[in-house]
């Protein structure tokens, strides 16, 4: 049987309604359960979900790193708890996935956030060291998103979302230039996972402000983080474009999001791939969406992106994409980024 969720649902009030969830035999039966909130908005969650959930105990994740979640980790070894709900964005969840594997409990994911495909994904985004590493884990039991949380949050962190679902394309594209180039194995329903969540979200009029578009958006992220887990890694999505996401990470941290570089990242390597069509789409959506499309709307000068780009094969070593395929010399990619500016800049 394929790994899926048990129960997935995007609505209004669903932290409200997590007990409801709970309540399903194959989720909990009669242990204790843990919460694990934010520092952001852990009174208000632990205020709406103290009604339906009795006996839960309530744990204050403080950050998104390897140390609160080994600390978290720990405190549920320590109560036995039958499972562990994380409330909150991509770091309280990533947090809560490592921490419920490290205890050996089922975790469900309560978000309130749609920034990227971490809500479903096997993998968990920490931070240790200074840096920021990738850790395998078991995903989530069950997925519930609430939408009044989301409309909520701040809306470039909504926005980045499409840019990760996006971005699937490219990744997809590369997996694909693989398997002819190196004969990588491909799996051709993950494929379809991924490829279907970035087509439902691409071509869409309407915005964050649609309910409708924000539960497409959502069911988007879930599949492609579900479409990792059917391939047994990130390759349907993350490719070149994920590869430049993470090189602008370690040369310039803090520049912009995970979902934000992921578009930028994903437009710029169907310029590299000569992809006319598909690379107009990409930049339309992303501006649709205020999205940034060139380097100086993340505040990098050509230089620097150039600089990122060739870094950027460096960070997944062993993965074939346009990049590596290209294996362009640095003046070359300066000329690329630059003909890139000129065609689609403001």
């Amino acid at each position: 049987m394929l790994p899926a969720p048990l129960t997935m649902a995007v609505r209004r009030g669903a932290v409200a309604q997590l007990g409801a969830v709970l309540a399903d035999s194959r989720v909990a039966t009669s242990g204790r359960v843990a919460v694990a909130v934010g520092p952001g908005q852990g009174d208000h969650i632990e205020g709406l979900i103290a009604p339906t959930l009795d006996e839960a105990e309530v744990f204050r994740v403080a950050d998104g790193t390897v140390d609160a979640a080994v600390s978290l980790g720990a405190d549920l070894r320590k109560g036995a708890y039958e499972v562990v709900v994380g409330v909150g964005g991509g770091k309280t969840i990533d947090a809560t996935k490592y921490a419920a594997s490290l205890a050996g409990i089922p975790m469900v994911a309560v978000a309130t956030n749609l920034s990227h495909d971490g809500i479903c994904s096997p993998t968990a985004s920490l931070v240790y060291e200074g840096g920021k590493g990738t850790f395998g884990v078991p995903m989530p039991l069950a997925i519930l998103v609430d939408l009044d949380f989301v409309h909520s949050a701040p809306r470039s962190l909504v926005r980045a979302g499409v840019g990760d679902v996006v971005s699937n394309l490219s990744a997809i594209d590369d997996w694909q230039l693989s398997n002819v180039e190196r004969g990588e194995p491909i799996d051709g329903l993950a494929c379809s996972m991924a490829r279907t969540a970035a087509e439902a979200l691409i071509g869409r009029s309407d915005s964050i402000d649609s309910d409708a578009f924000l539960t497409v958006l959502a069911e988007s992220l879930i599949l492609s983080g579900m479409s990792m887990v059917i391939a047994g890694s990130s390759r349907p999505a993350s490719g070149g474009d994920h590869e430049i996401l993470h090189a602008v990470d370690q040369l310039f941290p803090g520049t912009s999001n995970h979902g934000e570089l992921a578009g930028i990242g994903a437009a710029f390597c169907f310029f590299l791939r000569d992809d006319t069509a598909r690379v107009r789409q990409v930049t339309d959506c992303l501006r649709r969406h205020e999205l940034p499309v060139v380097p100086s709307d993340i505040g990098l000068s050509t230089e620097q992106f150039a600089e990122a780009i060739a870094l950027a094969p460096a960070t997944r070593p062993g993965r074939y994409t346009i990049l590596e395929h290209l294996r362009m010399q640095e003046s070359e990619i300066r000329d690329r980024v630059e003909d890139y500016v000129r065609a689609f800049g403001r």
